[in-house]
């Protein structure tokens, strides 16, 4: 079996969400015991952050992982999804990917288990994730939720810390249709004793995460009431941000290669989370120290293989990805945008059918011209229906089908002095990854 193989048998056998959407979604968490239980517990075996929220989860997951391979740890493993380019994205221990040859290995050992239990895709990428983990007897791996929380596969961990970024409107078919229902839904995550940092204080979502964390005797940490970030400038591929803990300002600014100005809330969560790490230390570990963060935020990407947050490919005209995909992930895009000089904009720009476009296509900048392209997923949203949207908030646009032709048709359209973002889903920025850099 190559790896190729192993990953369409995965996606033949396994109902995968990233692919057919919420047919794949389980509302239990009996598949994932199950399939652990066969394979030695092994989500016991390595200690662990968990990462969860609507929005900013994979940039922190990314930043803490960087920081702790800063810091010392000598084996730090990763776990987000989806993936861009490759499944073993998914997996990582210091930045590198799970072997291909690792992936196969354990589909082949393990067939006969997984076609007993007929777990779903990412049922059976987070028992792998795990395994690959204890196997390797990492340090500390940094397990990013992948939807929810409290039936989230990944709830199976019990964590040094958990850690909730933000709450906002997405997956409501799920999750529910108030702040307060998606906030309980992501409050799963919360366990006995253990302490939880909230990253974004809300006045709908944050009596659900107290009344959460003291049914469960858990220590709550606001990120806002110690930490404040602000960004300050760009310089070159970083971005520089301001820190202050409580009135104290940090003598020197925050270099980051995830240079957005929206990664200031990300910041101050990853700060928040690096203190509350180093008060409840825990036996045998090392204090992380002020020189890990400053070295661990500078080189996330050179650290973890992170792509698609503010992603600029190119120069002249300067070509952005951003995987924002619902409401506040493309305000706080547009927002960004603000920040650059340019003649003309350009927005290539796709989203999967299951998006609140009502709350998301407003937001969009009147000036821009829109090229609109459909992921090439089973979930993919067509063209010509976000079309219909585009017409009756008179946006200027063309019908460019598939992200390569947009993305081409925008380059061949755009002056040197332009800029060209795009935008709207993970599977848009990993199609325009594809013919990029």
């Amino acid at each position: 079996m190559t790896f190729e193989q192993a990953v369409e048998y995965l996606y033949s056998l396994l109902p995968a969400y990233h692919r057919i959407g919420p047919a794949a979604f389980k509302k239990d968490l009996i598949n994932i015991r199950s399939l652990c239980q066969a394979l030695g517990e092994p989500q016991n075996q390595f200690r662990s952050i968990h990462v969860g929220g609507t929005n900013g989860k994979g940039s922190v997951s990314s930043m803490l992982a960087s920081i702790f391979f800063a810091a010392g740890y000598s084996k730090v493993g990763l776990y987000t999804s989806p993936h861009l380019r490759s499944f073993t994205e998914r997996i990582k221990i210091n930045g590198i990917p799970v072997a291909k040859e690792w992936v196969v290995e354990f589909i082949q050992e393990h067939k006969s288990l997984i076609e007993s239990i007929r777990p779903s895709f990412f049922e059976l990428s987070t028992a792998m994730a795990f395994s690959y983990f204890a196997q390797n007897a990492v340090d500390y791996a940094i397990i990013e939720v992948g939807l929810g929380g409290r039936l989230d596969s990944t709830n199976i961990i019990l964590a040094t810390i958990a850690v909730i970024t933000n709450i906002s409107y997405d997956h409501m078919e799920f999750l529910g249709d108030t702040l307060a229902q998606i906030a309980f839904e992501k409050a799963g995550i919360i366990k006995p004793g253990i302490p939880v940092v909230i990253g974004e204080y809300h006045p709908e979502t944050f009596p659900v995460f107290e009344k959460a964390a003291q049914d469960k005797n858990a220590p709550l940490y606001l990120a806002s009431n110690n930490f404040q970030v602000r960004f300050e400038k760009r310089q070159e591929d970083k971005g520089l941000f301001q820190v202050w803990k409580g009135l104290e300002k940090w003598p020197t600014s925050i270099a980051c290669d995830l240079a957005a100005s929206y990664q200031a809330q990300n910041i101050q969560t990853v700060l928040q989370v690096i203190d509350v790490f180093n008060e409840h230390l825990p036996l045998h570990e090392t204090l992380i120290s002020r020189e890990g963060i400053y070295q661990g935020l500078a080189n996330v990407r050179n650290y973890t293989g992170l792509r698609g947050r503010w992603d600029i490919i190119s120069q002249n005209p300067m070509v952005i990805l951003d995987v924002a995909h619902n409401q506040q992930g493309i305000f706080s895009v547009i927002q960004e945008l603000r920040n650059y000089s340019y003649q003309n904009l350009h927005i290539v720009i796709g989203f999967v059918k299951e998006k609140k476009l009502d709350i998301i296509l407003p937001l969009l900048p009147k000036e821009a011209q829109y090229y609109l392209v459909q992921p090439n997923i089973p979930r993919g949203l067509p063209a010509v229906e976000l079309a219909q949207l585009f017409e009756q908030l008179e946006l200027k646009y063309c019908v460019s089908g598939s992200v390569v032709s947009g993305l081409l048709q925008a380059q061949s359209q755009a002056h040197s002095q332009d800029l060209i973002l795009v935008t709207g889903s993970l599977f848009v920025v990993a199609e325009a990854l594809d013919v990029s850099p």
